[in-house]
């Protein structure tokens, strides 16, 4: 429950939202959502016990409609809210400035997918192309050397013919089964390095929203709200490489 309803705040809320007709349980649950602009919405086990409490207090009273059990306020509960005034009025500011916080809390962390998003889409793209390279044109290397001329089958040494020990149509310290020097770092799969670059900037993700929800010391309700945007998120991603 966000720590604007502590201290029996809830409570007084829903008396506000039945004093505009009966409601059942996950009608009220709604409202709370649409209030809170689907930044926080309260469980049934929230809901359901408060409203309990205030039927055995003879606030609201409640008949069963459909399977479901429509909750109508009492004159008493009626009196309740109109004593409590000042409290209300108090409650939706101190609502009011906790959706500005969660709504600035969610545009920051959105800001954050967004740009990663970017990035890793960019990360991808050139990923895909080293991929789609063929590897004799990996960066540092020219194309594979076209064949020789036939070499002449008269006896004796012919021009065309290699040296001992050399592999026809590769220069010296060049492998045979690619025709690149073996020089370091040659045999390195094309888009290792954007893989790895991937790697990093998702660990740095990571560890930068961990880092800006723990400065923020959140509620619970604004920790389930981060997760429910990294799961959009996260979502996004999946549809991007499907």
């Amino acid at each position: 429950m966000t720590a604007v309803f502590s201290h029996g705040r809830l409570r007084l809320y829903l008396l506000k939202l039945l004093d505009d007709g009966p409601k059942h349980g996950y009608e009220l649950i709604r409202l709370l959502e649409d209030r809170f602009l689907g930044l926080y919405a309260p469980s049934a086990g929230t809901i359901y016990p408060r409203l309990q409490r205030l039927e055995a207090d003879g606030l609201v009273t409640h008949t069963a409609a459909g399977g479901r059990k429509v909750y109508e306020m009492t004159e008493a509960g009626r009196a309740e809210l109109r004593q409590r005034a000042g409290e209300l009025t108090a409650l939706e500011s101190d609502i009011a400035a906790s959706v500005e916080d969660l709504s600035a809390l969610a545009g920051e962390i959105q800001s954050e997918v967004r740009g990663s998003v970017r990035d890793l889409k960019r990360e991808l793209r050139e990923a895909a192309r080293q991929t789609r390279r063929p590897r004799w044109a990996a960066p540092g290397f020219g194309p594979m050397p076209a064949p020789g001329p036939t070499p002449d089958p008269s006896p004796g040494p012919s021009p065309s013919q290699p040296a001992p020990g050399l592999t026809p149509g590769f220069a010296p310290g060049s492998s045979p089964a690619t025709g690149l020097s073996s020089v370091p770092g040659a045999s390195s799969m094309p888009g290792s390095t954007a893989l790895a670059e991937f790697d990093q900037r998702l660990a740095a993700f990571a560890v930068e929203v961990g880092a800006l929800v723990r400065a923020r010391r959140l509620s619970d309700s604004q920790l389930r709200t981060a997760v429910r945007l990294l799961d959009g998120a996260l979502d996004g991603l999946r549809r991007l490489l499907r």
